[in-house]
């Protein structure tokens, strides 16, 4: 039996979303098997697509009262977080100036890409688990969460962590350079 495609969780732009989600997710579960190198530049492109996807999503109410199911487990969180670390070793920690807490400071928050990419990670994961289990209600909740989600806590995240991400990218490539000479 065919679903009905004119379902509003069957939009172009949803579609988009979810496999750009997907694609995300399943790379970060995979991380461990990837140098610095080959994580860094893969991530470096995937950010931005899932940023301009997120940035489309339509805007929903929820449909009910009811929150999606969370899936990832706090166990699963740090088995995604720390192996982003463990690639990234020394350069996972970086300064960031865009955070809630600094407005009670002058100085920048230590933070790192690891846990940024985990909590963009946990959300989507949960959005993509939602959206799969095919009931149209919760994927409409789904979509809502995510949307809501994307401009009040992850799209900030994700453009921080590129910033981070470009400097272990490109300052690297310079260190390289000093170093032959």
């Amino acid at each position: 039996m065919k679903k009905e495609t004119s379902s509003p969780v069957y939009q172009h732009e949803i579609i988009e979303f979810v496999t750009v989600a997907v694609q995300y997710c399943a790379f970060l579960e995979q991380a461990e098997s990837k140098g610095r190198e080959e994580f860094v530049d893969t991530i470096l492109k995937v950010l931005p697509l899932l940023y301009l996807k997120g940035a489309l999503l339509p805007k929903y109410e929820l449909f009910s009262e009811e929150e999606p199911e969370d899936f990832v487990t706090e166990e699963n969180y740090e088995i995604i977080r720390n192996n982003i670390a463990f690639v990234l070793g020394d350069k996972d920690d970086y300064l960031d100036v865009f955070m809630e807490d600094m407005k009670y400071s002058e100085t920048p928050i230590l933070t790192t890409i690891s846990e940024n990419l985990a909590d963009i990670y946990q959300d989507l994961k949960n959005f993509a688990c939602a959206y799969k289990d095919g009931n149209e209600d919760c994927m409409m909740n789904a979509i809502a969460v995510c949307k809501d989600n994307f401009i009040h806590y992850w799209g900030q995240k994700l453009t921080n962590v590129m910033r981070a991400l470009h400097d272990v990218r490109y300052s690297s490539q310079e260190d390289d350079l000093q170093y032959e000479e």
